[in-house]
Parts: structure tokens; C-alpha cells; sequence
């Protein structure tokens, strides 16, 4: 097993795992990407992960979590030096995990990052 080369990702409560872990275990993976999910006060930790590869996804309609939740870690990641990626899906609700996994460019962007 390629240790170098651990990957999290979850959707909606697993969205906010992905937060939690990553901030408790911030040297283990080598990319993030959480997803319709949020860090509650874990934004406040946001230097913590600063370097680790995040690519943040939430619809702009989500009904279950507010996606305020996602841009806010997002911006305390940014103040923090980061260069996390933040997509919004205009008019999607909690489902925008579809798109997401979908999404060719999030599995070649993450398995190009290499702890």
C-alpha cells in the first residue's frame, strides 16, 4: 500500500467526517474533497490543514446543509494560505455529489496530489 497516496472524500454527514478527520489527522492523506458538508467550529483549526490539497463541492440550494457551511471553511482555509478549491453549483440542492463524482477532473486532480 502506497501510504503517500490516502485520498478522503464523503458526502452530507460523511462531508463533515471528511472535515473532522482531516483536521484530527491533518499529515495522513494527501487530498481532501468534502462534499455537501461542513467543519461546524472546525473552521476555526483551518491553519491546520492549510497544506493539504482540498477540493470543497456544495450545491447553492442545498436544503439540508447550508452551503454557507462549506464557504466559510473555504474562506478560513484562503486566510490561512491555502489553495483550496471551492465549485458551487448554482441551483443544485443536497444531491451534488452526482455532479461531483462525475467529474473526471476531481479524480485526475486528486490522484495527481502525493502526500
Amino acid at each position: 500500500m502506497d501510504t503517500s497516496r490516502l485520498y478522503l472524500t464523503g458526502i452530507s454527514m460523511g462531508g463533515f467526517g471528511t472535515w473532522d478527520t482531516a483536521l484530527a489527522y491533518p499529515d495522513t492523506f494527501a487530498a481532501i474533497a468534502p462534499i455537501c458538508g461542513g467543519a461546524g467550529v472546525g473552521f476555526v483549526m483551518a491553519e491546520r490543514i492549510k497544506d493539504l490539497p482540498c477540493w470543497i463541492f456544495h450545491g447553492d440550494k442545498d436544503g439540508a446543509v447550508p452551503v454557507d457551511f462549506s464557504l466559510k471553511m473555504h474562506g478560513a482555509l484562503q486566510k490561512a494560505g491555502s489553495q483550496a478549491k471551492l465549485t458551487v453549483y448554482p441551483g443544485v440542492g443536497h444531491d451534488s455529489w452526482t455532479q461531483s463524482y462525475d467529474n473526471p477532473d476531481l479524480w485526475t486532480w486528486m490522484f495527481a496530489q502525493k502526500r
